[in-house]
């Protein structure tokens, strides 16, 4: 039982100090030693009650001095420990986006207008989804680890500029046969034969390791994806293991893809008999540089853009594409020309076949054609 100045009795907790403030003090849920201050006794006292009605209700937080810049760090590191160091740098990407406006606040000072504000100034609604998935997860593991109430991100509007939503590129059955004609003698023209046949990813292709390829029973396994990021300051590759476990497949080859691998089988044996050695993690690779360098998106898209250079250079008007372009072109065909779609899924190594259906299937203009004609022959 405290006492004040003059040897009253003030209640459990409760005291004055010499300079005439009164103090309460309790400890919290988290076991902490909490002290309350106030000028006169009534406004500790209920100053007292208040803190101990939102022990009880656990609507207190532990810490009200961390900053957000400071929480990242904790759960980018605790968090997610067993994550991929190439999605790591994808995660401080997308949070260095807001770190800026938001980074050096308080998590409890965190309010919807402040990070709606900061949300505002992102240049899209693309880079203002992914910086909010991340700041979601943020916030959400600190409400876990009791240092926020609630997470008032979720509410955090991202369609700002309400931009058309692009159609992604497919190639038609016309302009694929043309670029592949183009790409006659092309160095990566055996990548190029293969994506189009089996829908790898990039990753996919670029860790494809010989001891993966059957040619006896004709199938290829999946199960790598090789990384390159900046690591340290500096650039490197990573081989990893597919990011789920439905990225690990085995993938039937038709014969168009046979064909590319044995050519490719030859040209990987012309670059070593060149003298081209390679680091012994990547000595088996299926496709390399010139130099028996693992391969990479940019060096392949640089390849692909030479393609269409020689295309458009002889009068013929051809939209550019990227490599992931190959793979929304396989996920088009496949289901052009009846495919299972539940097959399409386990090939392309997804977990729903909603993905494979809304984010890979496209309707070209040539099938837009054909199946009109078809509702017509129908109904005549």
């Amino acid at each position: 039982m405290g006492k004040s100045l003059n040897g009253k009795e003030l209640g459990n907790g409760i005291s004055q100090r010499k300079d005439g403030l009164y103090q309460a003090r309790f400890t919290n849920r988290f076991g902490k030693r909490q002290t309350i201050y106030a000028k006169t006794l009534n406004e500790v006292r209920h100053k007292l009650r208040t803190e101990q009605y939102n022990d009880e209700k656990a609507i207190n937080v532990v810490d009200t001095n961390m900053t957000l810049d400071e929480w990242f760090d904790i759960w980018l590191s605790t968090c997610k420990k067993n994550c991929r160091n190439s999605t790591k740098m994808l995660y401080i990407t997308h949070y260095k986006r807001i770190q800026g406006e938001l980074g050096w606040r308080k998590l409890t000072s965190l309010n919807l207008i402040v990070m709606q504000e900061a949300f505002n100034k992102l240049k899209t609604d693309n880079t203002r989804k992914h910086s909010k998935t991340i700041l979601v997860d943020m916030l959400n593991k600190a409400v876990d680890a009791d240092l926020l109430v609630k997470n008032v991100a979720k509410q955090i509007n991202t369609v700002i500029s309400k931009e058309e939503k692009k159609e992604r590129r497919v190639l038609t059955v016309k302009e694929t046969e043309l670029f592949l004609e183009q790409a006659k003698g092309n160095f990566y023209e055996n990548l190029f034969i293969l994506a189009l046949e089996t829908g790898l990813r990039v990753g996919e292709l670029s860790a494809l390791q010989w001891e993966d390829v059957d040619f006896k029973n004709k199938v290829l396994h999946v199960r790598h994806t090789l990384c390159y990021f900046s690591k340290n300051g500096k650039y490197v590759f990573e081989m990893h293991d597919t990011k789920t476990n439905n990225g690990k497949r085995t993938i039937p080859l038709t014969a168009k893809a046979i064909h590319s691998l044995k050519c490719q089988r030859i040209q990987k044996q012309e670059i070593i008999l060149k003298g081209r050695t390679a680091e012994e993690e990547f000595q088996n690779l299926v496709f390399v540089t010139r130099k028996n360098r693992p391969t990479k998106l940019g060096v392949i898209n640089r390849c692909i853009h030479s393609v269409i250079q020689n295309i458009n250079k002889a009068g013929i008007d051809f939209l550019p594409f990227t490599a992931h372009t190959f793979r929304h072109t396989f996920a088009t065909r496949a289901i052009e020309c009846g495919m299972n779609p539940k097959t399409l899924q386990k090939i392309l190594g997804h977990g729903t076949l909603q993905m494979t259906m809304d984010l890979y299937c496209h309707v070209t203009e040539d099938t837009l054609f054909s199946e009109m004609e078809k509702f017509e022959k129908w109904c005549s």
